[in-house]
């Protein structure tokens, strides 16, 4: 093989890794089970048996781009680091006061995440800026000296630097931050007005010192895996996913942890819209279901829909609609997704009020579903696919990994069935059926309450257990086409090496639209262009592959949130000012169901993404043949569908046997090394020329 580029995904249940020939487009795929005491064990597995298939080694590879969930599980498993905080006089407590929302509003005994920063680790400094940015009493050096020296003694690992209105005016931060430098060389800093230079202190101080508390744990982790890397002979560029869709360097990954947190999934959203849009797929809905959550973002008209606040941290998924308030505020660029604790290892169980629940918990890689014999006894939606005939148990991963179909078949009965009188047959489509209650929630979510129609858009089903369950999903939503890429079960690691640098600066400045000129709003963006550039310069990023994607927050006047407004490239016209007002209308319409025309609408953030385009993998052409499939028939089996409420004699295909135009009418199931497609009846699945399997009603 050539030159090999290299995603690998860190799941809960498998490692997936993608390995692209950077001359033929060949991918290889590899998966094995995620070890979640080191990560970084199976990192390297992953990596290791993909290059022994490959017959390749650590000189061979071209680049490495990763996906991990290593600070998010930081937070939420209570493992950040000792972090300590310095902020104006007067605002000591701005983290344990944070903001008024509950997670549950009518539970009494409800008890708030605790702050990150202990407040004997939160430190106050005399100096004040207004909020214009002008000084209104000087930086006390001598204060800030000794406060500095008072964190060296209680050893924090990390500090945060967060004075008010830093934003406009970051004079004061940088002098403190010049301190702890001095003071305690090796403490890893973050500052707010490098972090986040955005108003809204709370959300400012929560997003810096969640960067702060993961750094050590971010910077050991991709320390470890740099210098296996090196080990190995890989000396390639080592890149990590940003929740934004975009990758940094493992440097940058270091210095601003926060941007990651949701790295994994944003990977999976850019692979659906590389996947559909050869298409001409304009509107596309991603369906991620792996092994411990269902993931569903939305492209619309091409662009991805980035969120601008996350929540981190919370201990567990809540249901829809609820779960603001359970965890530590992020306010960095992340691609919006709805994702819902309904993996293929999400446990079922009854709850005290005796009806059937499913997840959010997990069995994740250990113990693992009942079917894989690793000691797990409660059921998961995989065991009740099996028990349903929608797996075959001798053809898991491949047949790598053989499933125990009694073993389910017995979990589900004596955890399930027996408790609630119910038939194993029935108490298994019920897992499934609220499985996908579920993951139709998630998508109503991300589509109808955002405004938007699912029935005009296609469906991009991946992840292990995502092709199971799409045609279902579709049908209920009247969704007209479901895209299923070859090898779906890795589509979020080949999605990362689909995905570009990316560098992302941010500022406030409120300003009334109505008097900004083309010239102003020019140089609001101008530095930041000059940044971005020697950004990507540094990066080693040719300049015909750089992009600047330049975007406004605007909203009416007297609103407390915003929304992102896309700005064209080149030389600005007042035409191309006023178009702003319009097409700000126009979203707060779809978004919010209304439109104020006659009111004033204010400037609040300025934001410019700076992009280095990355090659893309590209895919033979499959060849060519009719609609027949008798070739690929593996044989038949019997499956369960709810829609007919019984057994269906189903035909079994074997995927790498398919050729363009063939097509494959329902009920059927197409089995593939890391994943299986069900074909439902009256449906039909037809092969494009990328071998990618489209689902459409039949007639």
């Amino acid at each position: 093989m050539g030159a090999l580029r290299i995603g690998i995904d860190i799941g809960g249940t498998f490692t997936d890794a993608a390995l692209v020939d950077g001359d033929t487009g060949a991918i290889r795929v590899v998966k094995v089970l995620t070890t979640p005491e080191d990560p970084a064990q199976g990192f390297m597995a992953a990596l290791e048996r993909g290059l022994a298939e490959c017959q390749a080694g650590g000189g061979d590879v071209a680049a490495v781009v990763h996906a991990t969930t290593v600070a998010t599980n930081a937070i939420i498993e209570g493992t950040t680091a000792r972090v300590g905080m310095l902020v104006t006089r007067g605002f000591r407590d701005i983290l344990e006061i944070g903001r008024q929302i509950r997670s549950r509003l009518y539970d009494v005994h409800l008890q708030k995440p605790l702050p990150l920063v202990p407040r004997r680790w939160s430190v106050e400094i005399g100096e004040r800026l207004d909020h214009e940015g002008r000084v209104l009493q000087p930086l006390d050096l001598e204060e800030a000296r000794r406060a500095v020296q008072q964190l060296a003694r209680e050893r924090v690992e990390a500090v945060v630097v967060c004075l008010l209105h830093s934003y406009l005016n970051p004079a004061h931060e940088r002098a403190v931050a010049a301190l702890v430098r001095e003071i305690m060389p090796d403490a890893y800093l973050s500052v707010s007005s490098d972090v986040c230079p955005e108003y809204r202190e709370y959300l400012r101080a929560s997003t810096t010192a969640v960067n702060a508390a993961v750094m050590p744990i971010v910077s050991r982790y991709v320390d470890a895996l740099e210098q296996r890397l090196q080990a190995l002979g890989a000396a390639a560029p080592f890149y990590v996913m940003q929740s934004n869709g975009g990758v940094m360097t493992a440097a940058s990954a270091k210095a601003r942890p926060v941007y990651m947190v949701e790295s994994g999934p944003a990977a999976g959203v850019i692979a659906a819209g590389a996947i559909a849009a050869p298409y001409d797929h304009r509107n596309v809905m991603s369906f991620d279901m792996g092994g411990t959550t269902a993931k569903v973002g939305l492209i619309q008209d091409g662009r991805l829909r980035l969120s601008t606040e996350i929540e981190v941290g919370a201990q567990a998924v809540t249901p829809l609609g609820e779960g603001r308030g359970g965890g530590y505020p992020v306010r960095t660029p992340v691609i919006d997704l709805v994702e819902v604790g309904a993996g293929g290892g999400s446990e079922a169980w009854i709850d005290a009020g005796g009806a059937l629940r499913v997840g959010p918990r997990s069995a994740g890689a250990r113990p693992g579903p009942a079917c894989y014999g690793r000691g797990g006894a409660t059921p998961t939606i995989t065991d009740a696919n099996l028990a349903l005939g929608r797996l075959n148990p001798a053809f898991f991963l491949g047949g790598e990994m053989a499933l125990d179909a009694e073993a389910a078949r017995r979990a589900i009965a004596e955890r399930i069935a027996t408790p609630l009188a119910l038939d194993p047959l029935a108490a298994a489509a019920g897992i499934v059926e609220i499985a996908n209650a579920h993951m139709i929630g998630a998508m109503r979510l991300v589509s109808v309450q955002r405004g938007y129609d699912p029935r005009q858009f296609v469906l991009v089903a991946f992840g292990g257990a995502g092709p199971l369950h799409a045609n279902a999903l579709a049908r209920e939503l009247g969704i007209p086409a479901v895209l299923v890429p070859p090898n779906p079960g890795i589509a979020s690691a080949v999605g990362m090496l689909m995905t570009d640098l990316r560098h992302e600066f941010v500022t406030t400045r409120r300003l009334p639209l109505d008097t900004l000129t083309p010239a102003a709003l020019e140089s609001l963006f101008a530095e930041f262009a000059r940044e971005g550039q020697a950004r990507l310069t540094r990066d080693g990023v040719p300049p015909a592959d750089r992009r600047l994607l330049r975007s406004v927050d605007l909203r009416y006047h007297g609103q407390s949130f915003e929304l992102s407004i896309p700005v064209p490239a080149g030389a600005l016209t007042a035409d191309d000012v006023a178009r702003l007002r319009a097409e700000f209308d126009a979203a707060h319409e779809r978004a919010y169901g209304y439109a104020a025309p006659e009111d004033a609408v204010e400037l609040v953030n300025v934001r410019l993404a700076a992009i280095g385009v990355t090659p893309r993998p590209r895919r033979a052409p499959l060849g060519q043949g009719t609609r027949d499939v008798r070739g690929a028939l593996k044989g038949q089996r019997e499956v369960w569908f709810a829609e007919v409420r019984g057994w269906r004699k189903t035909d079994v295909l074997d995927r790498t046997k398919l050729l363009r135009g063939n097509v494959v009418a329902g009920p059927a199931i197409v089995e593939e090394h890391d994943a299986s497609t069900l074909v439902h009846p009256d449906w039909q699945a037809t092969v494009d020329e990328h071998g990618n399997l489209v689902l459409r009603a039949a007639g």
